[in-house]
């Protein structure tokens, strides 16, 4: 989640700006506010502690650089890429199938140019959908639901 577009703040926001951003958020998310004049705003829609995380990430230095370095990375993979197809997790190959949950664990799906398409449960689970193939430059979008585990 890109919690500058969450608060509506530029990532060169101050301190200041995303505190004020952050409580117009909450206003906005009020019980009692949702359903007047905000109503068909997606702000309004926001759970609060959503916006309280996207608020203390933001305001914290270290934080704030850890969700930058998330979002430059995220941006960074393919940034531009037009995916050549869409293909659904269910058509990738998983040799480990039957084993425990390794966040390694790898998913594979032909090129047509003879190499494959890589994706890892960890890859999935940070939201990654854009794979490039190992041997040339094409690029699909996997097509697939973060599921939670259970505890």
């Amino acid at each position: 989640i890109d919690y500058y577009q969450l608060l509506a703040v530029s990532q060169h926001a101050s301190v200041v700006e995303i505190k004020a951003a952050y409580h117009q958020a909450l206003l906005q998310s009020h019980p009692d506010k949702k359903y007047t004049r905000h109503a068909n705003s997606t702000s309004a829609s926001v759970d609060i502690s959503l916006i309280k995380e996207a608020y203390l990430t933001l305001s914290s230095p270290e934080s704030r650089m850890r969700h930058d370095g998330v979002l430059r990375e995220r941006k960074g993979r393919f940034a531009g890429s037009r995916p050549a197809q869409i293909v659904s997790l269910e058509e990738f190959e998983n040799p480990t199938e039957h084993s425990t949950c390794n966040p390694t664990q790898a998913y594979t799906y032909p090129c047509r140019c003879g190499g494959t398409y890589k994706i890892t449960t960890d890859d999935m689970e940070r939201g990654h959908h854009l794979v490039g193939c190992v041997s040339c430059s094409e690029v699909i979008w996997v097509g697939y639901e973060v599921v939670e585990d259970e505890e």
